[in-house]
């Protein structure tokens, strides 16, 4: 038996549903740490911000208390990391991207949204996936804790239903664009949209 067959096993074992997993993934309690370059360190937040722009009514630009009072929510959901892992029940707290909408505006021919993180790295997401019942958060911290610098401390985009890249770390930015284009990793070879449950990795997948 594999590695694989042997990790949906022992959920069964467990009481969880082994097709809560999607294809090609395995379970695990742990937390793993996927990112390029150094992790940014924030000795305090009073100079940060983080700008919402593109093709918006009313472009923003927040400080992290300005964030801090918009309104909260709690979700708890799984996660999948296109290295292959998953960890169910995870909870984050943040600000639901609704509120962002609200604010900013977006105009009526928009399409897609670019994350903007520091060190200049990117992700893009069609609009339908961060809107209506879908759940994107701008997530400030997981499991009742603000979140570890090497998660994405102070600010996180939470997309679950994506692979896990999608969710960016370090967000200083979202821009509203009434096009696509490729972000960081889509430009270096993985698959531009991320469903974990078409196993959707790389470009060709």
């Amino acid at each position: 038996m594999g590695f694989f067959d042997r990790n949906r096993k022992e959920l069964a074992e467990r009481g969880i549903d082994p097709d809560r997993l999607p294809p090609g993934q395995y379970f695990t309690d742990r937390f793993p740490v996927l990112h390029a370059g150094n992790v940014p360190i924030y000795k305090d937040l009073t100079n940060w911000d983080f700008r919402v722009f593109g093709s918006v009514d009313s472009e923003v630009t927040l400080s992290y208390a300005e964030l801090m009072d918009l309104e909260k929510t709690t979700v708890v959901t799984d996660i999948h990391c296109v290295t292959k892992w998953s960890k169910f029940d995870t909870q984050w707290k943040g600000i639901s991207f609704e509120e962002i909408i609200r604010l900013a505006k977006p105009t009526s021919d928009v399409t897609h949204i670019m994350c903007h993180s520091e060190f200049g790295f990117t992700a893009n997401l069609p609009i339908q996936d961060v809107t209506g019942e879908k759940t994107a958060l701008l997530a400030y911290e997981f499991a009742n804790a603000p979140l570890e610098p090497e998660h994405g401390y102070p600010l996180r985009f939470f997309v679950p239903h994506l692979y896990f890249w999608k969710s960016a770390k370090w967000l200083r930015g979202i821009e509203f664009m009434t096009s696509d284009k490729p972000g960081f990793w889509e430009s270096n070879g993985y698959h531009n949209y991320g469903d974990p449950w078409r196993e959707q990795r790389f470009w060709g997948d």
